[in-house]
């Protein structure tokens, strides 16, 4: 196992009140990275990485020579997905086509992550255009096992300890599932409270900005300073009741693999024991046309997106994006259109159900079971999927561990733009798991 706690509020404290000096943070780290990065594989390469970096921490530290003058994450290592756009490094995400193509304007998040002190430890791997295609990244708690896609780098970064935070994206199950395999806390906040500008699209209409982080504390401090229009007042004081929690029955549900429905069962019992009130309400009876109706959205929109790449260097994608491209090269501008209209009202669906059970959270099982063996496939994103079509909020936490010893996960999902609310919940929920 690589794993090494890392905690970014921790972390964070201590940097910024000189408990812990930059440069020390920063050998700390290197010499981690040095010695595991070989075997996990998480970071495209960069020669001169500490040098660059601890010139920026240098430039960082005259910048803000007093402790009260300091940024909320000083100092603090960011690991960036291979999709967003960071000045100074090159754009591959995870292709074969030339990274000239992805030039742009840096990537809004991470324009804002440096202006808040963040320190860019480097890209991070991913998927294939964020897709299926994987990447040579392999899980810290098994390197025989994947970590899930198509964040895989900045989820096995934030689990190895070499970043406190990484960003991920989810335009299906990218970053919960991928936390849960790496077990770490992932947080997919409702559509474009982290704006999208400057990102390379799969899906634009269904693409989410993520984090990724070792504990809720952490995740809170990060969407506070990273998410539009935070608003710390709606969240939850941390003597406030505890959230009514709805669990999904039906064929949604069923999805799941035995084991991972098993291990489910047994945390809502734990849940139950701690006092959390759980309602078992029959629900996505439709689950499947829901799921067709994504993949058919992604499928249009990846084939929008790619149009003139794909027309010169069709010989260079992968099997995967190809038959994605494809398929939504098939797909009419009038079906997509009504596709995206019906996902606005499946959001007001699962959003009316929760007014009429009572139920403040849903919570399921991150991923269908543990990460699977091997890394030619990131597992199934299948549990993901209703939320990131309605594009509403979602936290996934560490939840026990499966039969082979690798982590689980449960993803509690709360109401579009009551992203603050579910942070504060999942806090008190963190700790009865």
């Amino acid at each position: 196992m690589y794993i090494h706690p890392h905690p970014l509020q921790e972390t964070v404290q201590s940097l910024r009140d000189g408990a812990l000096a930059l440069p020390t943070y920063l050998s700390e780290i290197a010499d981690r990275v040095e010695a595991i990065e070989p075997h996990v594989r998480a970071l495209l390469p960069e020669p001169e990485r500490w040098t660059r970096l601890r010139q920026e921490a240098s430039a960082l530290e005259m910048r803000h020579e007093s402790p009260e003058d300091r940024p909320p994450l000083y100092g603090l290592l960011v690991g960036v997905k291979d999709i967003f756009r960071a000045d100074g490094f090159p754009t591959y995400a995870g292709s074969q086509l030339p990274p000239e193509l992805f030039d742009g304007p840096e990537t809004a998040c991470v324009t804002r992550v440096k202006q808040v002190g963040g320190l860019i430890l480097g890209k991070t791997v991913t998927t294939e255009f964020a897709y299926f295609q994987p990447g040579p990244t392999r899980n810290p708690h098994n390197l025989k096992h994947t970590p899930g896609g198509s964040s895989s780098g900045s989820a096995a970064a934030v689990a190895a300890g070499y970043c406190g935070l990484a960003f991920g994206t989810q335009t299906i199950g990218s970053v919960i599932r991928p936390a849960a395999f790496c077990g770490v806390v992932g947080f997919k906040p409702s559509f474009d409270r982290i704006p999208t500008d400057g990102l390379l699209y799969l899906s634009p209409s269904m693409d989410h900005i993520g984090l990724f982080t070792q504990d809720v504390a952490g995740m809170r401090l990060a969407a506070s300073q990273i998410c539009q229009d935070w608003r710390e007042e709606q969240a939850l004081a941390p003597d406030s009741r505890q959230p009514v929690l709805g669990v999904p029955d039906g064929p949604y549900l069923t999805q799941a693999s035995p084991e991972g429905l098993a291990a489910f069962e047994a945390q809502i019992l734990h849940l139950q024991a701690a006092g959390v009130t759980v309602r078992r309400i029959p629900a996505l009876a439709n689950i499947e046309a829901v799921n067709q109706r994504h993949r058919r959205i992604v499928a249009a929109e990846a084939a929008r997106v790619h149009h003139a790449w794909f027309a010169q260097y069709a010989d260079r994608y992968s099997q995967a994006m190809t038959t994605l491209i494809k398929t939504g090269q098939q797909i009419s501008d009038d079906q997509l259109a009504a596709d995206l209209e019906e996902s606005q009202e499946f959001r007001r669906e699962i959003q009316a159900q929760m007014d009429r059970e009572g139920i403040d959270l849903w919570v399921c099982p991150s991923a269908t079971g543990p990460a699977p063996q091997g890394i030619e496939s990131t597992g199934d994103p299948i549990m993901n999927l209703p939320w990131t079509h309605a594009g509403v909020p979602v936290i996934g936490l560490p939840a026990g561990r499966a039969q082979n010893g690798l982590p689980l996960g449960l993803q509690f999902v709360g109401r579009f733009l009551h992203d603050e609310q579910l942070l504060a919940w999942a806090e008190t929920l963190a700790e009865h798991l």
